[in-house]
């Protein structure tokens, strides 16, 4: 067995942690101790994130609730791109944030660090409720990019810094489906918050969909300032853990990853994560998925209201597709950890998604095409903490991690910005190119999820043949550890 003592006390010398780890070699634990403190984190930690990334998303979202519910007249949205424009601003904000802001997070930590964004961008949707122009929307937007840019990466690499590679999916996957929570908790909210009566002072009346963001802010700065009551710093500072149980959280990642916790990211890390075949691979899945996830996430009140729907009865009509994507996402995260594999069900699922989208781009029934938004929603929605986790689970390391998460995301990112050019308004009710764009995007995503098995494949097969062993060559111990994911005995998830 490697000396992981020996190794980890090289590498916290030479990244200068000040941190004893003379004593995380002389632990050892049963299969039931592991179990019950993956429970205890289980159930003191996911919550909480998912609470958080709930939230994140029904703030970035409640606009698409708002734009039908009056503030797509009152703002001038509806004639030309300028609500296209107003969802723009917000992801070319927040892809620019995304890898930045780890780096921070792992400098900072995530227990205050998290929280911080998380009341930023509940302050900025409090904000949006005394917006009067479409200049000043774009403010707005504009600063809940900045905040939110950093949180779904950086609450998958907390997450990462808890968890086992074939723990990871599952945790990532609930707390993920927030976003689908999000999706119908939001159309239920924003139907109940626009029936509130007027109120406010003279000059600043908060009325319909004012309340939308108005309430939405308040509550996720409330859970926001709350949320450090919960949230450790890392597995060693956990206060709901006994200290074997702390000992045993953060040798047994150690040991999968052969790395120090406490790594600090640097550009070797910046560069394993980056130039990186496989990570290529979920970013550009992760782009295509977000052209369907972030698009379907602002535009399903507008495509279902196109169907003479009413608003009341679009914004209630888009809960029931989220919820069943929210249940299939969590579900298959779960098979996918116990079976370990992440691409043939990503492949799998995204046929759904396309055969959605060629019934939407097709078929004129509005019934029809109202379940074809669950074929899509199904489809789409686990693709995201899919990608994810496929692409952590094959980096090693917190630090190259770190930088992958961010990196994926930040790729992806770049397909909310193209969602938001998906839906035009010139294009209702039909919406043909929209569909069409998708349409094409989960194919390919079909074909990539097939390409990233056989890359890993071969990989791995090349590995034990011993194809790599070359790389060793000349390498110290503490070299090695450097090597991370390209360490011939490191093995990718398929």
């Amino acid at each position: 067995m490697v000396d992981i003592k020996k190794e980890v006390q090289y590498e916290t010398q030479e990244l200068g942690v000040s941190k004893s780890v003379s004593n995380l070699d002389q632990i050892d634990w049963t299969e039931e101790e592991e179990t019950r403190l993956r429970r205890k984190i289980d159930w003191h930690i996911v919550p909480v994130i998912t609470a958080l990334y709930l939230l994140c998303f029904l703030d970035r979202a409640n606009i698409g609730n708002a734009r039908i519910q009056g503030m797509g007249e009152e703002l001038d949205l509806n004639s030309g791109v300028r609500f296209n424009w107003a969802l723009s601003i917000f992801y070319i904000i927040y892809l620019l944030v995304e890898v930045p802001s780890n780096v921070l997070l792992k400098r900072i930590g995530a227990r205050y660090y998290l929280p911080l964004l998380v009341c930023g961008f509940g302050l900025v949707s409090m904000c949006n409720a005394f917006v009067t122009s479409f200049q000043g929307l774009l403010v707005t937007r504009s600063f809940l990019g900045i905040f939110e840019g950093g949180a779904m990466p950086g609450m998958a690499f907390y997450l990462s810094s808890f968890y086992r590679r074939e723990e990871l999916l599952f945790r990532i996957g609930i707390y993920v489906s927030a976003a689908s929570m999000a999706g119908a908790f939001g159309g239920l909210l924003a139907t109940a918050l626009s029936l509130i009566h007027e109120w406010g002072a003279a000059g600043c009346r908060i009325h319909t969909w004012r309340n939308i963001f108005f309430f939405e802010g308040l509550v996720t700065i409330v859970v926001g300032l709350l949320a450090p009551i919960w949230l450790p710093q890392s597995p060693r500072d956990a206060k709901f853990l006994n200290e074997r149980e702390s000992r045993i959280a953060v040798e047994r990642l150690v040991r999968e990853h052969r790395a120090f916790p406490d790594e600090q990211v640097t550009w070797e890390h910046v560069k394993k994560a980056v130039f990186c075949v496989h990570n290529y691979t979920c970013a550009l899945g992760f782009f295509l998925i977000n052209i369907t996830v972030q698009g379907l996430s602002v535009f399903m009140p507008t495509i279902l209201n196109d169907l003479n729907w009413t608003a009341t009865k679009a914004q209630l009509l888009t809960v029931p597709p989220y919820v069943a994507a929210c249940l299939v996402a969590i579900g298959i995260a779960y098979v996918s950890d116990k079976t370990r594999q992440r691409g043939i069900y990503l492949a799998v699922f995204s046929v759904f998604a396309t055969i959605g989208f060629a019934i939407l781009r097709w078929h004129t029934d509005p019934n029809i095409r109202y379940m074809a938004v669950f074929f899509v929603t199904v489809g789409a929605f686990p693709g995201g903490p899919g990608f994810l986790s496929w692409a952590l689970n094959n980096s090693a390391g917190p630090a190259v991690r770190a930088v992958t998460s961010g990196y994926v995301v930040t790729l992806g990112t770049i397909g909310g910005i193209v969602a938001t050019w998906t839906y035009v308004a010139k294009d209702s009710p039909k919406y043909h190119t929209g569909h069409s764009i998708n349409l094409g995007g989960q194919i390919a995503v079909v074909c990539l999820c097939i390409f990233g098995i056989l890359y890993c494949n071969y990989e791995n097969k090349a590995r034990a043949a011993g194809k790599r062993d070359h790389r060793l060559e000349g390498l110290s111990e503490v070299e090695r550890i450097h090597l991370g994911h390209k360490d011939p005995s490191f093995r990718y998830i398929l």
